[in-house]
């Protein structure tokens, strides 16, 4: 890829001036006016344009089989930390735990009606009045019976965690 802000291509693109940057990286312009002679600055012309080519083509070598990484995403070269990774898997084993005791809980711990409707309530998204009014009840009863089956299940697994 063409850098129209190399040294080079600054030197070359002028041809009335020998383009350089100082030892505090200021970027020099030497004019014709700067010199004693036209051969002088020509011949000196020809060695800057001969030196900088060097430079670049030496750069290309190098460049050319590059990505600048300023070109890529955040997220394409951000890679997550070691602790990150075992704080994920930390929390992978604790929920398969928690979940294997909530369904530990609700197989010894409740009845059959409050693990349906805990259930429907909790997973399903039925709210206790489409419940009462599908098992033909007052929803007042259903709210209690899954009030009593989170109960049981906080008491559970208090025991247990």
């Amino acid at each position: 890829m063409f850098n129209r802000k190399s040294i080079y291509a600054l030197n070359k693109k002028d041809p009335n001036a020998i383009v350089y940057t100082d030892a505090d990286g200021n970027l020099i312009r030497l004019t014709r006016d700067d010199f004693s002679n036209e051969e002088e600055f020509l011949r000196w012309k020809k060695i800057s344009d001969m030196d900088y080519h060097g430079e670049e083509k030496v750069d290309h070598l190098y460049y050319d089989g590059t990505l600048p990484l300023e070109s890529l995403a955040e997220e394409v070269i951000a890679v997550p930390s070691a602790e990150e990774g075992y704080i994920t898997e930390i929390d992978l084993s604790e929920r398969h735990l928690l979940e294997n005791l909530l369904l530990e809980g609700m197989g010894t711990k409740l009845t059959e009606r409050q693990r349906t409707r805990l259930w429907l309530y909790c997973i399903n998204g039925v709210t206790a009045a489409e419940i009462a009014s599908f098992e033909g009840i007052a929803q007042q009863n259903v709210s209690k019976s899954i009030a009593s089956a989170k109960k049981k299940l906080k008491k559970f697994l208090k025991n247990r965690v």
